[in-house]
């Protein structure tokens, strides 16, 4: 069964002289149990379609379903069946991370003890924290907390905007290895995040810009598709590096990725004779290299 279908959504927003297209014409799906992962970059679209499919904005055209349920006809029975974590801490900062925890439950009608050995490894981690004012524990405490209060009556899928936004390195990882654990409990998870090394931790991913989707497929089968030839490039100048492999006919394309540069090479070109000074070794395209690839296809 198809956890989520998403079928030509389309949203836009007006402007003083005319509209801007937030979501255009937006198709995937994904099956029970994945863990899937909608991968761009800050205006993309991603929060305006989990707003749609948590049921709390309507599209101006097209077809959503979760769980079998229509977002729009049937968004009660969708919000009693979904979790979703906001990308902004949402949780009542005045409450201690104890009275949030009750107070979602409460709302689902469950409570805490019921439910706990969902939340357990999560909750344990900040339960010596449990009578502190959820305004006042660190970003990876919050972050914590609000994905406690989202499981807490056992959502069927849950959906992620955006949650290691902010946190910090050591965070993030912990967070994504409790996803693995929520997946392997047959949770259905939608996360979406601008880190494109979290790509990479999703059973599949959809890569969106401007609204619009460029690819769906799996992590390694975006990498191995690729189908062009990668250096890695460094130089003592830059800038200067830059400008050199602009103007070589065998380059596609070049920017910068770190301390080096990227350079993609055109189709049939096997080989670039190296100027003076400059270290370069093959590469394998990664997932942000995918993306760039694709947006550069999409302006």
């Amino acid at each position: 069964m198809k956890a989520i279908i998403i079928h030509d959504i389309e949203k836009s927003f007006p402007l003083k002289k005319g509209k801007v297209q937030a979501l255009s014409n937006i198709s995937f799906e994904v099956p029970e149990g994945e863990l899937f992962g909608l991968i761009g970059p800050d205006g993309a679209g991603k929060t305006t379609l989990f707003r749609i499919l948590t049921t709390l904005m309507l599209p101006d055209k097209g077809h959503a379903e979760v769980n079998g349920l229509d977002v729009i006809k049937d968004f009660k029975q969708i919000r009693k069946e979904i979790g979703y974590m906001p990308g902004r801490f949402s949780l009542y900062t005045d409450l201690t991370v104890e009275e949030n925890l009750n107070f979602f439950a409460n709302i689902f009608n469950t409570s805490v003890k019921e439910n706990y050995s969902l939340i357990k490894d999560i909750y344990q981690q900040i339960e010596p924290f449990k009578h502190f004012r959820a305004g006042k524990i660190s970003g990876g405490m919050k972050q914590k907390l609000a994905l406690s209060c989202a499981l807490i009556h056992r959502p069927k899928i849950l959906f992620l905007d955006e949650p290691t936004t902010g946190v910090d390195a050591v965070s993030r990882k912990e967070f994504w290895e409790l996803l693995k654990s929520l997946k392997a409990q047959g949770i259905t998870i939608l996360v979406s995040t601008p880190y494109m090394d979290e790509a990479s931790l999703c059973d599949r991913v959809s890569l969106i810009q401007n609204g619009k989707i460029m690819k769906v497929d799996t992590p390694a089968n975006l990498s191995n598709n690729f189908g062009k030839k990668m250096l890695a490039v460094k130089g003592a100048g830059m800038i200067k590096t830059l400008e050199l492999f602009h103007k070589m006919e065998g380059v596609e394309d070049v920017y910068s990725f770190g301390e080096e540069y990227h350079v993609v090479l055109k189709e049939n070109v096997g080989k670039l004779e190296m100027p003076e000074g400059i270290e370069s070794r093959e590469i394998t395209a990664d997932i942000e290299d995918v993306f760039i690839s694709l947006m550069n296809k999409h302006v």
